[in-house]
């Protein structure tokens, strides 16, 4: 019976209340077959609101393999991965992101001589997801998902080191009661006396409880002459025993160990390359750097040493890996078996991520190596470049609306498309008008909509257009705001929430393309200087944004232009074949469009926790001058009362930003993790002013007058 179960854990189950409807019966009918035919390069050309993750999950159970699913960022990461794991709640689905809540990188700037120090903060319960992943898929199943963001890249430890190190205990197994509590140290476990928290273990006589490196089970192992005896789960608060188990598996409590036996020699050859960098500077003359890297590399060298780790032992990986200079290092990737999935969710933003990943991080790492920070080693401690990602990656599923001309180009015409969508609503008609006497025109469009209670978006082709073109709307009483790149991120959360709230009709910004903007009440998208060719008029920016009016029954989408570029052409001819197919498609099975649901869970929670009136959603709006005004006076006194506060005052709040950054955090709300992380970073920017502000009164005092 138990050998039954866990052949079956071996198999994905999908678990959902709905059936493939539409186009998605054909479109993961598509995917299995071109990928068990031999693709390895297939693209899913999914409009929004298709349910391409739906047909994902549905992919992903028919062909039963190891899977990835790669994002662009944490926040839809942690979206994908909800969503998956109600799909498969009886396998292993795994979150794998940056663990860090804030990260400033090491850095010099030689321009102005200023050494950067690293500055982080490590999310523990990611970091415990990180560990939660890598042994999952060093465990040996088969029915294993990992969703990331573009961390997975990034250089861990060996996965043969890793799992080496790995202890495996078995009841009747042979073990010294010693060399287990030796190889716990080992692994970077640690004795307790107190509460089991991750990663530390408790010893009573010969009883040992240990809390693994990820995940919530603790674990008793009693050992008696030298033999493990028996093995439970237990309750770690109660200590109450839960079920008794034959064998148990605890992994490292850091990606990157190594065995005692290897430390000495690669400690040596650390040691060999300090030496010969040192020479390096002495012949030139530059001692500084000399004395610097001596004193930083021996420091870590003694650690490690005598710890096993260090602070930034990333940078030794290369030594830890038996890597050669240049060589790759080893990424989750390697963790994978050779016949895993990849996914590439929104494959028009993830790649292109992808490729400008390896470059940012030489040029920062390169300055540290050369002013004497670092060895030449630390150059290898980075991310994969593009060429050496798609060398491991096998089978990959571009997941994208409007795919780029190198995944259709790789998928070597193996392109499936989603085009239906479950509720019924087709692709917005997409109309061009001429820009004499636009303005007057978008009047009348913007008040036919709102008296509908719709809500406009309307682009433009700078911010400075943007920012006039609200003013004068203001002039003509249009309850309006405009958003683009220079608006505070915080703000621009607040922004959106008010156009869904009915605090203002009109939103007017350069780039309101952003995948996962998801605003059903849009009826209407604009599109100004449309034959403006270039990144923000191209196809597809122009078919994205026409798609921000696709959840509304009635959207429509309206571009001013005096001649037809051949971007408007073929986003308006793409936009028609999909639009006729999904009438037909409606007709055929008389369906009627519903309008989308609102996505989310309510307001955003830093909006919540930060509304400075709660009762401003409910104000006269006459004019939006007058919002405006109040918000800025609101935002002047802010600023004069923190730069007047006292250093207690400031330290009280810089503690409040990082307890509610770390909460956030815990919760996978980055975005607003990220917001609380520039607040105590402005916090403490004004306590160093105003201590600055405080020495020379204080001198002064002290100090005798010369005459």
């Amino acid at each position: 019976m138990i050998f039954l179960l866990y052949l079956c854990a071996m198999f994905f189950n999908l678990v959902s209340e709905y059936e493939p409807m539409g186009d998605q019966p054909e479109a993961i009918e598509g995917l299995v077959r071109a990928i068990i035919k031999g693709s390895d390069h297939v693209t899913l050309l999914g409009v929004t609101g298709s349910g391409k993750t739906f047909t994902l999950a549905n992919v992903i159970a028919r062909l039963n393999r190891p899977t990835l699913v790669l994002s662009h960022n944490k926040t839809l990461a942690a979206q994908l991965y909800g969503e998956f794991k109600n799909f498969f709640p009886n396998n292993a689905v795994e979150y794998f992101v940056s663990y860090y809540d804030y990260y400033q990188p090491e850095a010099y700037l030689p321009t102005t001589d200023t050494y950067i120090e690293k500055d982080l903060s490590i999310n523990a319960d990611i970091e415990k997801m990180r560990l939660s992943a890598t042994a999952s898929l060093l465990s040996g199943r088969r029915d294993v998902i990992v969703v990331s963001s573009v961390s997975c890249l990034y250089g861990i430890g060996n996965p043969n080191d890793f799992h080496a190190t790995a202890i495996s205990l078995e009841v009747g197994r042979r073990i010294s009661y010693a060399k287990f509590l030796y190889r716990l140290a080992e692994i970077l476990y640690t004795r307790t006396e107190n509460e089991l928290t991750s990663a530390t273990f408790r010893v009573r006589g010969d009883t040992i409880d240990v809390m693994p490196a990820f995940g919530e089970i603790c674990y008793r192992v009693s050992i008696f002459d030298d033999h493990v005896e028996t093995l439970y789960i237990i309750d770690p608060v109660t200590g109450r025993r839960i079920e008794s188990i034959t064998k148990v598996v605890f992994y490292p409590a850091n990606l990157f160990v190594t065995t005692r036996a290897r430390l000495e020699p690669i400690l040596s050859h650390i040691q060999d390359d300090l030496e010969e960098r040192i020479i390096y500077y002495e012949r030139r003359g530059r001692t500084l750097e000399a004395q610097r890297l001596k004193q930083r590399v021996e420091y870590d060298i003694e650690m490690m040493r005598e710890l096993g780790y260090c602070p930034g032992i990333e940078n030794y990986s290369r030594y830890f890996d038996g890597r050669d200079p240049g060589q790759r290092p080893y990424c989750l990737l390697d963790y994978f078996p050779k016949d895993f999935l990849l996914i590439i969710d929104e494959s028009h933003v993830t790649l292109p991520q992808i490729k400008a990943m390896a470059g940012g991080d030489r040029a920062r790492k390169e300055n540290l190596v050369e002013y004497g920070f670092r060895l030449p080693a630390a150059v290898d401690n980075r991310p994969l470049n593009f060429n050496e990602f798609y060398g491991l990656a096998g089978t990959m599923i571009y997941a994208s609306a409007t795919p780029a001309d190198f995944e259709l180009n790789h998928s070597e015409g193996v392109v499936i498309e989603q085009l239906i969508r479950p509720t019924g609503l087709v692709d917005p008609p997409i109309e061009v008008r001429i820009t004499l006497n636009q303005i007057d025109n978008l009047l009348e469009e913007i008040d036919t909509h709102t008296r509908n209670n719709e809500k406009i978006l309307i682009t433009t082709i700078t911010k400075r257009m943007a920012e006039e073109l609200s003013k004068y709307l203001d002039r003509t009483g249009v309850k309006n705001r405009y958003i683009h790149s220079d608006v505070d991120t915080l703000e621009r959360i607040r922004i959106l929430e008010d156009l869904r709230k009915g605090v203002f009709d009109v939103l007017i910004g350069v780039n309101l393309l952003r995948e996962g903007l998801d605003l059903p009440e849009v009826s209407l998208v604009v599109i100004l200087d449309a034959d403006k060719e270039g990144f923000l008029r191209n196809v597809s920016s122009i078919t994205q944004i026409a798609g921000r009016a696709a959840r509304h029954a009635s959207g429509s989408v309206i571009m001013y232009a005096d001649k037809c570029t051949d971007s408007m052409r073929l986003a308006i001819e793409e936009s028609n074949r999909r639009r006729e197919k999904q009438v037909r498609y409606n007709i055929e099975h008389q369906l009627l469009p519903q309008a989308a649901r609102k996505s989310g869970t309510g307001p955003n929670l830093l909006i919540a926790d930060l509304e400075l009136d709660s009762d401003r959603v409910e104000m006269p709006y006459t004019l939006a001058e007058e919002y405006y005004t109040m918000v800025a006076e609101a935002s002047r006194e802010y600023r004069a009362e923190l730069i007047a506060a006292e250093a207690e005052n400031l330290d009280l709040q810089i503690i409040n930003e990082r307890e509610a950054m770390n909460k956030a955090a815990q919760m996978l709300d980055f975005d607003t993790a990220t917001k609380h992380r520039d607040k105590m970073y402005e916090l403490e920017k004004k306590k160093k002013e105003f201590e600055k502000q405080q020495q020379p009164k204080q001198r002064k005092g002290r100090e005798p007058q010369l005459l």
